[in-house]
């Protein structure tokens, strides 16, 4: 069987050339946080754009259409995805694409988010002039405040940045971090002014964990009709286990006459019997069952079933309904399963 080569670093990569590398790394990190810090000051000493901003959006009856082009599409499009997982009903379009048609998915209705480090893109001030026509809000993210889109714009937020870390200070780097960190805080401050809580998130991210866990309820992953271990009362426990072992929860409730559970014996409980020596033979389920079992509604949030085992240490639940009758059953492995857990 042969070994793999291990993967090495190119001859011409010596540790002068690392310790150069490591060097410009903290340099772009340093220059990219002091653009984020001179960000904040600005808005600490004159935030009323960015409240204006906010403002806007809040009142837009439509969505906040978000464009950009090359590098800055790029962040416009991060931008328009967290505002819509948000709360704020956001898309993004290519600037040149809207001239040649996607210009028809902005309405009067829309606010429209114009991100260009210069101010001065020409696919997206070839489209502006329409989008303000037709009386959509205007709202530029640019690093110019005397630039073109910025003085065509309702709104101006200033993401000017000193320099770019790129050595050259050519490739867009601080500029588009500055960029991305204004979209986030105008996320954020939306997502605020409009109430916006986990369960909101949980409904637009259903397939990620937390919306699993603030989405799935008990009645979805519980174990309902036959598949629900049940005896009664009188059940003889030799009976009771056949009952346990045929449902495969290592447990089975115990209900009166009326289908309402009112205890439930685990193979833990088993297990204790045979300890003491108990003549299995001469026993009722009545005699060995744990009283008052704990149970959980089938409304109820699954989350709020592992909150409840997690408490008391169990591994089963039982599933009630309104009337305290037994509609389910709940093994820990269940909720594993729908990756509640």
């Amino acid at each position: 069987m042969s070994v793999p080569h291990e993967k090495t670093l190119p001859e011409a990569f010596d540790d002068k050339s690392a310790l150069r590398a490591l060097n410009l790394a903290k340099e772009t990190l340093q220059i990219e946080a002091d653009a984020i810090v001179a960000l904040r000051q600005r808005i600490e000493g004159d935030g009323a754009s960015f409240a204006q901003a906010v403002a806007l959006l809040l009142s837009c009856k439509g969505r906040v259409v978000v464009s950009g082009i090359g590098k800055s599409g790029h962040i416009a499009r991060k931008i328009a995805a967290t505002l819509a997982s948000t709360g704020t009903p956001a898309l993004f379009v290519h600037p040149a694409e809207a001239a040649h048609g996607d210009l028809g998915m902005v309405t009067e209705n829309d606010a429209f988010v114009a991100l260009s480090n210069s101010g001065e893109t020409s696919e997206l001030l070839a489209i502006v002039p329409l989008i303000k026509r037709m009386g959509a809000k205007l709202i530029a993210l640019t690093g110019d405040a005397n630039s073109s889109l910025a003085q065509l714009a309702n709104v101006h937020l200033d993401a000017h940045v000193d320099k770019e870390a790129c050595p050259l200070n050519l490739a867009p780097t601080a500029s588009t971090t500055a960029a991305l960190a204004l979209g986030d805080a105008l996320a954020v401050a939306l997502l605020d002014a409009r109430g916006f809580r986990e369960e909101d998130f949980a409904r637009s991210h259903p397939g990620g964990a937390l919306g699993r866990r603030l989405l799935t309820h008990v009645r979805d992953v519980m174990r309902s009709g036959e598949a629900i271990p049940a005896v009664g009362i009188q059940t003889a426990v030799l009976t009771a286990l056949v009952e346990v072992t045929k449902k495969g929860m290592a447990m089975t409730a115990v209900v009166d006459e009326n289908q309402k559970p009112i205890g439930i014996f685990t193979d833990g409980d088993l297990r204790r019997l045979l300890e003491h020596k108990r003549d299995l033979n001469q026993l009722t389920i009545a005699e060995v069952m744990h009283a008052n079992p704990r149970t959980v509604g089938p409304d109820q949030l699954a989350v709020d079933a592992v909150q409840l085992m997690e408490q008391f240490r169990i591994n089963q639940l039982l599933v009630a309904d309104a009337d305290g009758k037994l509609v389910g059953a709940l093994h820990i492995h269940d909720l594993t399963r729908a990756k509640v857990i």
